[in-house]
């Protein structure tokens, strides 16, 4: 009978030997001597893993032997920072603890000291083992610990670590759905009570326990059905009202979660609000405010009222675009397709199902692991390029005509531009600074526009719905007024009046001109527009007169229009309303938007990224509230609407914000007045799409000076954009860092000599909102919510015309302008020649150039050089939205338009073939994303539709006409921008750099292939401040197989094809680190993007031009101080790459990062991620 008893204790007594051994190792003796401490610490867990079955054996002999056992481990298990705990783990230490708490539980009685030790060192192996709930669940060990539960509810001290391991085992679903059903959620609902002093700490761990149990959909509706909700309610009601020191936050916290987990289901929504939730957590939220160690409750109370704010439709009679453009047919399957066979009313149904609504999964696993990248391609067959053409030769051989400079002989040297536009007669309105203008029913006139490809002319596109409404008073028509200017260079402004005679107005006479001449750092001329007729009293709108403002005369207005042809050699106002007049819009705009009219002077002043000011976001969520609590205090009054064809500018009495977006690029559907100085907007889909909505440009006007408006754009979709996001909380839509801010024009401002788009805007938000997106338009995802991005302002001038937008401007209209200016500064010595690549869905022209250097002379070895030169190959603005890849663009046109020794290098070196806008349309019409297809291009580039897709296709052609002639480019890149990340960046694509992210299984030959992808982006990272190569990914993805990058690279077979993505924010490094990106910088990006073409023709070995290198040096020798961290200095051959490679996947994936509840580092893991599209 004592021989098991000697055994254990003489066991006992080398476990306390050992683990004396073991304390006098110090820490760096442990360091040290590593092997030593693991060879003690195994003896030890091999010691109590035999004392372990001797003990399920002789347990009910010799309890106190075990309870040691149990002590020395649960000392040895405390210390070593859970390192000891794993390899316990993995010793399979967990099942011997369950074997022994079975073992015990079968005496009668079981020794309650037994079962208090073994329950708390369970609590602390638990979360370490994976499969804890499983072993649990198998071994019996869950009964065992409900059965002790519930025979001692009275007793404190041996319910608490039941409680606490009852916790860890409710983190496996399976194990909770089965407490469930054995009566453990009312059990848990027994042991919580109202406020006390007492047992506090017993509380905190049921109340964990109950909040795992209630993740679970079905124990959150037995909750319900218990009538639970109002009782929880009224717990934390007593809690909050008793706890005045907040000495037990963490107890009201545990209420608020259990609250958050039941009001996840639909039933668990609708007894929080007939239980009065929605006012009990928005009072008590409101007591809270003042102190800033609460901000965890404050958080979840916002959560859960949000969450249960009842789920509204948009206010629109349907989410399609307000504006409809017929296709000439539509595919069989695809979004279009769906989108035409739906039956009208079915578009925007509110969705009433549980939010991300899953079956519930029976899984094992307790914790989740870390996800993976499954976009990654992993067939080697596609990675490797194919160089397949796909079309024959004799399809492509009409392309050759984009190609005259590879057969030119320069004989007669004509190289006028082969681009022709017909110019529409219809009236172009510009608005006045007093009042939104009045609208013309703009009536389609006929264009005869060359097609390239068909070599015929083509009829106007089919008819299009027009949202543009008649108008009852006139407007200022800028076909009638002719600007000339004399040999001071003083314009003078000749505009009819309606008795027919001609007004003079000079700018001499104006002071305006003094204010612009030291508002500017170069004089500026401005011109007095004067239309009596259209600015008249009896028309209905009033001459306002005031001091400092541009208004003057008794009977009309007078415009101060502010001469920027110093600053902007590239802009002309006259020029740009006479290209769109040759612009054709699907709604047949009859307006000009002032900023593009006047132009943007970059400022010279530095623009910082957006620091987030604390508590603002959380009072703009509780202001949103309040409109469910206090629904009197909101006025829901319609100031502009699209849906009302007649008239979409609301007249009121003049208590209201005037806004419009009917021009070139504008994005407004609809504006409501919720308050005296609040409005919600919402923004128009992409045509023929129900979604896509992130881009705006709309002008407001009416304002009052000094007075502060908020303004909510309640349709966004993204969850975790960059322009409005650094680091994203997606539970609780709480920002860490913001960064972005709205971009405003004022034309007062521009008038005065600062034409310019500015940073504004305070208390920028972005969080989900109570609008229920379709899961039509969620792609099929139930239960989704639109997003709001709210913003104030304050507006310095009275009678302003201030106009916003998502990013600065770039209308296809200003690239027509920019081309014909850039076509008068050709110099003999270049090249430059304007193609009509085709003709758009819409009826628009698609530029096509090519820019390279004049032969030095008509001998046949520089006309072979010339005609022998690389090719690069350069496209942007495929989506609209992105305007940043435009303004790089600008920057690399004028760059190769230059006079500089570099830019005439550039020129002698490479024939640049561009494609400087892909989607004309889309630009025109204001979509964020697709054409008017209704589909994202640069998703088509695999099999593109002549029909649908024109630019791609041809511009695909373009490329598979060079393959086959064996002339491809050696640098292929499409500018893009991207709203998530900072700094510029390019993706590339490597096999090499795929396989191994994905781990797959390759040979050597598979993973051979040739640096050189890597050269340009080096380069750029060492001379352009706003690049960085740490962003730079070359992995190829399943869903980017059909962009332009990918197809270019594995159809065409050119090694060197990129995107290059460009911040819609701003820099995290280098020169502009913590500043915002302005077109200054995006068009140095562009410029700088030709001079690293410099260097990669050194590096490639093309061509030596010393004189050419010396001037490189001096340029990065200039900017090598300001450059990135990851800089290093080139060498002749392809150094190795020493920077750190960012895998993560690129524009249009929208992971958000690991969800985190926001204060006191109380942290909680998501239950899921919204996952959205995004740019490239």
């Amino acid at each position: 009978m004592n021989k098991p008893k000697m055994a254990t204790e003489k066991g006992n007594s080398r476990i306390v030997m050992l683990l004396g051994q073991l304390e006098r190792m110090n820490g760096e003796a442990m360091v040290r001597d590593v092997e030593t401490a693991r060879q003690v610490t195994t003896k030890i867990l091999h010691l109590i893993q035999t004392q372990g079955k001797n003990v399920c054996k002789h347990n009910s002999r010799d309890v106190q032997t075990t309870l040691n056992i149990l002590y020395i481990l649960s000392e040895l298990l405390t210390v070593g920072e859970g390192r000891r705990m794993g390899v316990f783990v993995s010793k399979g230490g967990t099942g011997i603890l369950f074997q022994i708490l079975t073992s015990a539980s079968k005496e009668l009685p079981p020794s309650e000291e037994l079962m208090l030790q073994l329950h708390s060192l369970l609590a602390k192996v638990g979360p370490k083992d994976r499969k804890f709930g499983v072993k649990a669940r198998l071994s019996g060990a869950l009964n065992v610990t409900i059965s002790l539960i519930k025979q001692n509810l009275q007793n404190a001290k041996l319910l608490l670590p039941c409680l606490q391991v009852l916790r860890v085992y409710s983190a496996n679903s399976v194990n909770a759905i089965s407490l469930g059903k054995n009566g453990v959620v009312e059990l848990m609902f027994k042991i919580i009570a109202p406020y006390s002093k007492k047992n506090t700490s017993l509380l905190k761990v049921a109340l964990d326990a109950l909040g795992a149990l209630l993740k679970s959909k079905t124990n959150a509706r037995r909750a319900v059905d218990g009538s639970h909700v109002p009782a929880l309610l009224a717990l934390y009601l007593d809690w909050h009202r008793n706890d005045a020191r907040h000495r037990h936050m963490l107890i009201r916290k545990g209420l608020l979660v259990c609250l958050r987990n039941i009001t996840n289901i639909k039933l668990g929504r609708k007894a929080f609000i007939e239980a009065d939730g929605m006012r009990i957590l928005y009072n008590t939220s409101t007591e809270c405010l003042p102190v800033r160690t609460l901000d965890p409750l404050i958080n979840t109370s916002s959560l859960i009222m949000r969450k249960c704010f009842p789920k509204n439709r948009l206010p629109v009679p349907t989410i399609k675009s307000a504006f409809h453009y017929q296709l000439p047919h539509v595919l069989p399957v695809g979004p279009v397709a769906q989108l035409y066979s739906q039956p009208p009313g079915v578009d925007d149904v509110v969705d009433d199902s549980d939010d991300n609504e899953e079956t519930e999964a029976e899984t094992d696993t307790d914790n989740e692991e870390d996800e993976k990248n499954d976009d990654i391609e992993t067939d080697l067959n596609k990675l490797h390029p194919t160089k397949s053409p796909g079309r024959p030769f004799e399809e492509l051989r009409v392309y050759e005509r984009f190609f005259l400079e590879l057969s030119e002989d320069f004989q007669v040297r004509s190289l006028s531009s082969s681009s022709s536009s017909a110019r529409s007669t219809r009236p172009i309105i510009v608005p006045t600074a007093q009042a939104l203008s009045p609208k013309h029913m703009a009536t389609p006139a006929s264009q005869e526009i060359w097609n390239s490809i068909k070599g015929q002319h083509t009829q106007p596109p089919a008819s299009a719905t027009s949202r543009t409404p008649a108008a009852s008073l006139a407007s200022l028509e800028l076909d009638t007024i002719h600007l000339t200017k004399d040999h001071d260079k003083k314009e003078e402004t000749h505009i009819p009046t309606p008795d027919g005679h001609t007004t003079l107005s000079s700018s001499m006479h104006s002071p305006q001109g003094q204010m612009i001449e030291q508002g500017l750092p170069h004089a500026l001329d401005c011109v007095s527009l004067e239309d009596k007729g259209a600015l008249n009293v009896e028309d209905g709108l009033k001459g306002v007169k005031q001091e400092g403002s541009p208004v003057s005369g008794g009977e009309g207005a007078v415009l101060e229009v502010p001469d920027t042809a110093l600053l902007l050699p590239l802009h002309d106002p006259d020029l740009y309303v006479e290209m769109v007049k040759g612009t054709r819009s699907v709604p047949q705009y009859a307006e000009v938007a002032y900023p593009d009219y006047f132009g943007h002077v970059a400022p010279t002043f530095k623009e910082p990224l957006l620091e987030r000011v604390y508590g603002v976001q959380r009072s703009k969520i509780f202001q949103d509230i309040e409109r469910l609590i206090h629904p009197n205090d909101i006025l829901d009054k319609v100031v502009y609407d699209l849906d009302i064809p007649s008239c979409p500018v609301i007249e009121d009495s003049g208590e209201s914000l005037k806004f419009n977006s009917q021009f070139e690029s504008g994005n407004l559907r609809k504006a409501i007045q919720v308050r005296k100085y609040e409005y919600d907007l919402v923004l128009n889909s992409d045509i023929n799409s129900n979604h896509y909505h992130q881009w705006f440009y709309l002008e407001v006007s009416g304002m009052r000076v000094g007075t502060t408006y908020r303004f909510n754009i309640i349709n966004c979709e993204k969850s975790n954009s960059q322009t409005f996001i650094y680091s994203f909380v997606v539970k609780i839509f709480i920002q860490q860092k913001w960064n972005w801010t709205v971009l405003m024009y004022s034309v007062q401002e521009a008038i005065s000599g600062r034409p310019r788009w500015v940073r504004t805007g305070t208390d920028i938000c972005y969080y989900k909102n109570h609008f229920a997106r379709s899961s039509i338009a969620a792609g099929g995802q139930k239960g989704k919510s639109y997003f709001t991005l709210t913003f104030s302002t304050t507006f310095s001038h009275k009678d302003d015309v201030c106009y916003f937008a998502y990013h600065y401007p770039y209308t296809y209209s200003t690239l027509k302008m920019h081309l014909a200016k850039l076509e008068a500064l050709r110099t003999p010595h270049i090249y430059l020649r304007q193609d009509v690549l085709c003709e758009t869905l819409g009826g628009n022209i698609c530029p096509l150039l090519t820019i390279t250097a004049m032969p030095e002379s008509n001998s046949n070895d520089h006309i072979c050089q010339f005609r022998n030169r690389p090719l690069i190959f350069l496209s942007a603005r495929v989506h609209p939205g992105e305007t940043n890849a435009s303004w790089v663009m600008k920057g690399t046109l004028e760059f190769l338009m230059g006079t500089s020794p570099l830019a005439a290098s550039l020129r002698e070196a490479y024939i640049f073939k561009i494609v400087p806008m892909l989607n004309p349309d889309g630009v025109i019409n204001g979509n964020h994303r697709c054409s008017l297809s209704g589909e994202d291009l640069n998703r088509q580039w695999q099999n593109p539709n002549p029909e649908l897709h024109p630019t791609i296709y041809h511009t695909k052609s373009l490329l598979q006409y060079l393959a086959h002639i064996q002339r491809a480019p050696l640098v292929f890149c499409d500018y893009h921008g991207h709203s998530r990340k900072k700094n510029v960046f390019m993706y590339g694509c490597s096999v090499k750099e795929t396989v191994w992210q994905s781990n797959i299984s390759a040979t050597s030959s598979d993973l051979h292939e040739d640096l050189g992808y890597r050269t340009l982006p080096k380069i750029l990272s060492q001379i352009a401040p706003a690049f960085s190569m740490a962003s730079c990914s070359f992995v190829v993805e399943r869903s980017k197989e059909a962009t332009a990058r990918v197809v270019v690279w594995r159809e065409i077979g050119v090694q060197r094809s990129y995107t290059m993505e460009s911040t819609l924010c701003g820099c995290d490094q280098g020169k502009y680190k913590g500043l915002q990106i302005g077109t200054r910088e995006l068009e140095e990006m562009g410029a700088q993007f030709c001079v690293a073409l410099l260097r990669l023709k050194r590096l490639t070995g093309l061509r030596n031009h010393q004189h050419l290198l010396d001037l490189e040096s001096d340029i990065i020798g200039t900017q090598s101080k300001v450059v990135s961290p990851t800089t290093y200095v080139m060498e002749e051959d392809e150094p190795s790459f020493l920077e750190a490679i960012d895998y993560s996947a690129e524009s249009d994936n929208e992971d958000a990062e690991p969800e985190n509840e926001h204060g006191n580092n109380v942290h909680e893991n998501p239950d899921h991620l919204d996952q959205l599209s995004d740019s490239y």
